[in-house]
């Protein structure tokens, strides 16, 4: 697998990777080089969002930057090529700039797509680092609708109205339009070339799809017969104001990437996976003790040592006595999967929407291994630079809530997980201790659980084995 070619030019086209498991597109955040620019093996040349987290994409081999294909905020189907670097040292014709192009319209090199792909394998070239390959049929570009014309038999009046297309001849000029403004046209069935723009340069906007979309039953069967304007003309400009938005008072903010993931998979485990959430209300004074007494150990300095932390290790030791809850349901062979292992999640809120990276073999891990773990799962997220990898194989997740001043909630499930522990805020309360009321640090812990998977009975087991441990501490060593 590669993602990149060479024309007889000197040109390499790197291509969109897929950097994830069988994502399809990515969208373009920033670049970090530009035309001209020298760049060598490994430089990261851009920084890309998918559907799971943001990654950066370094670049395979030594040259000069010869064109970005696409500017900042192109949504990039995997395969596409996103940028072009001669790598011969010799000249080659200057590139058009980037802005001049439509985000989902970059043009590519004829000699690229033209080229067999036994043609495009350069001999003794860089390896390509591993995740950034795509199979080669996902590399093939869809053809594209309307009849190309040759640049030269196109008559020198018509030259003037045409853009060059991906495959070197020209097309009629395609309206502006976002990606998913096209994808929206698409499903409601509009020609995109015959609605009136009315966003800012030409562009056309979602609220001019719906506009054009709403007249479109009673236009379509009185345009044969009806040679001159008829009541179906001004019903156009009706649906105008049920879907026009003033926009002082609104903000509308595009689902995509990290978000647009988050909230399919809320939808898909809310709707398959048979919830039930279970609460105790405990009193977690001696915890937060020890969390004090072990922010001063030798062993743990430097590291992040918080109530989390002591939550988390109570969890993996109640899934150890109750192994039967770290599980997952196979729909397709309609099997339950016992893991004999935990990845703990560990729910995120970063700028780009909710994440869940894990940590890997959570259960192997003695308590300074897991703070050390958890400091980086937490600034890695912070810094937006999760790798998809690090969100994939979770079991069991663990959401702070109490950090927003919380008592708890019902948390969702993450989807191909079994259960989700949701903690509240610890606040000093009224508490019965040793027959008199006193202050005490006291929390709510909510247990979410796949009833599929777990009855009432273990996952009770679980949740009462978490908070006897969080009242006890010391438990995390007789029971560990």
């Amino acid at each position: 697998m590669t993602t990149m070619t060479e024309n007889a030019s000197g040109l390499r086209e790197f291509k969109m990777p897929d950097v994830g498991e069988g994502l399809t597109e990515a969208e373009i955040l920033k670049w970090y080089v530009q035309p001209g620019d020298t760049v060598t093996d490994g430089q990261v040349v851009c920084e890309v969002e998918t559907a799971k987290a943001a990654v950066e994409l370094p670049i395979p081999y030594n040259g000069v930057v010869h064109e970005l294909r696409f500017p900042e905020g192109s949504t990039v189907d995997v395969g596409t090529s996103i940028i072009a670097v001669n790598v011969g040292g010799g000249t080659v014709a200057p590139a058009a700039p980037v802005a001049e192009t439509p985000a989902a319209e970059a043009p590519v090199q004829a000699p690229v797509q033209e080229a067999p792909a036994e043609e495009t394998k350069p001999q003794g070239r860089t390896p390509v680092l591993v995740g950034y390959g795509v199979a080669e049929s996902s590399t093939k570009r869809r053809p594209r609708k309307g009849a190309e014309i040759p640049a030269q038999e196109a008559p020198a009046a018509i030259q003037g109205e045409l853009n060059l297309n991906g495959h070197g001849a020209r097309t009629a000029e395609r309206p502006l339009a976002k990606p998913p403004v096209r994808k929206l046209a698409k499903d409601l069935g509009v020609d995109l070339a015959s609605v009136v723009a009315s966003g800012p340069d030409g562009i056309i906007t979602r609220e001019d799809v719906h506009a054009a979309a709403a007249p479109a039953a009673p236009v379509a069967p009185a345009a044969p017969s009806a040679p001159e304007p008829v009541a179906a003309q001004p019903a156009v400009a009706a649906p105008a104001p049920a879907v026009a938005y003033d926009a002082a008072r609104e903000t509308r903010v595009p689902v995509k990437g990290v978000r647009k993931m988050t909230a399919q998979a809320m939808v898909g485990s809310a709707f398959t996976a048979p919830h039930v959430t279970e609460f105790v209300t405990i009193d977690v004074t001696r915890t937060m003790k020890l969390v004090e007494e072990l922010k001063q150990d030798k062993e743990l300095q430097g590291l992040r040592v918080n109530p989390l932390l002591l939550i988390a290790k109570a969890l993996l030791v109640a899934i150890k006595r109750n192994p039967d809850v770290n599980a997952s349901w196979d729909e397709a062979n309609q099997e339950i999967v016992l893991k004999h292992y935990v990845n703990l999640g560990i729910a995120a809120a970063t700028p780009r929407g909710l994440i869940v990276p894990n940590i890997k073999d959570a259960h192997e891990k003695t308590l300074p291994q897991l703070a050390q773990a958890l400091g980086e799962l937490v600034s890695t997220a912070r810094e937006g630079k999760t790798s998809p990898a690090a969100m994939q194989g979770g079991t069991v997740t663990i959401t702070n809530v109490g950090v927003f001043g919380v008592d708890t909630g019902t948390p969702i499930i993450n989807p191909g997980e079994s259960a989700i522990l949701a903690v509240g805020a610890i606040k000093l309360q009224p508490w019965v201790h040793k027959g008199k009321v006193k202050p005490r640090q006291v929390t709510t812990l909510a247990l979410s659980f796949d009833h599929r998977l777990v009855d009432g009975e273990l996952g009770s087991k679980v949740l009462a084995d978490v908070a006897a441990i969080l009242e006890q501490p010391k438990r995390l060593i007789t029971w560990a």
